[in-house]
């Protein structure tokens, strides 16, 4: 999906807004293991086009990025030398980034935007745990962001409010929805419609498979993993999760 989806995806996420909301909790994660930025290595796990990457750059952490798909770490590695701001980003998914970091050892590893869950068995998702524990230094960090699964399966809502992006130059419209597929996965569905002024819309649909990782689960395979002291939050703002009503699911945790 992402390697088709890479080029709209900057405009599919509002990410002025969205980084005002999230930075803030991020950062008070962090300054729990320093308050001195560039004493922290930081690795963004499945980073996409590097914007929460950028972000903490910014900040003056020393961030490394990691995701799957070229296209993305080509947008990456363009938005950061707009930033003008040195991130070191390597192609790597769940379950190889250690090898890909054979050296490395990062203070805090953050995996967001729901990325988790493209795994697609109990097993990848252990093997993406194990995967994070292995770069992860002792004591230090491991944030991560999902959807509250739990409530997703129990309610079975299919569609999420569309998102638009307008310039002058194109209108664009993500609608988002979800396919509950019998053996208990999720096909996640992007429809995008797109059109410059005077012309027609114009489609493109990108799918991709979600497992739906439940809390319990997690909780179970990061303790599995070596990850202790386990916090869970129901959003970005530090709100206690709830099984039924979170819209999100987050998690901190320390490495044993």
């Amino acid at each position: 999906m992402y390697d088709k989806f890479a080029s709209q995806y900057d405009y599919f996420v509002n990410w002025k807004s969205r980084l005002a909301f999230e930075m803030p909790f991020i950062q008070e994660q962090l300054s729990r293991l320093s308050d001195a930025p560039e004493r922290l290595k930081v690795l963004d796990a499945a980073c996409g086009t590097g914007q929460h990457a950028i972000a903490l750059a910014r900040l003056g952490y020393d961030v490394s990025g990691a995701d799957l798909f070229p296209q993305m770490l080509s947008l990456a590695n363009t938005n950061a030398l707009a930033a003008d701001v040195n991130i070191t980003f390597k192609a790597a998914g769940f379950g190889s980034i250690a090898a890909v970091f054979p050296a490395e050892r990062f203070q805090a590893v953050l995996c967001l935007g729901n990325s988790l869950p493209h795994v697609k068995s109990k097993t990848e998702l252990q093997q993406a745990l194990a995967d994070f524990a292995a770069v992860t230094a002792p004591g230090g960090l491991l944030l991560l962001q999902q959807r509250n699964f739990d409530a997703v399966m129990r309610a079975k809502n299919r569609f999420m409010e569309p998102q638009t992006h307008s310039t002058g130059e194109q209108e664009r419209v993500f609608f988002r929805f979800y396919d509950f597929e019998p053996q208990g996965l999720i096909q996640f569905n992007i429809l995008t419609l797109t059109r410059k002024p005077g012309s027609s819309w114009e489609s493109a649909m990108t799918s991709t498979t979600l497992f739906p990782i439940l809390h319990a689960e997690l909780q179970g395979a990061l303790a599995e993993a070596g990850f202790v002291d386990l916090c869970f939050y129901g959003n970005m703002k530090g709100e206690e999760f709830n099984l039924s009503t979170s819209g999100d699911l987050i998690v901190v945790a320390r490495r044993q």
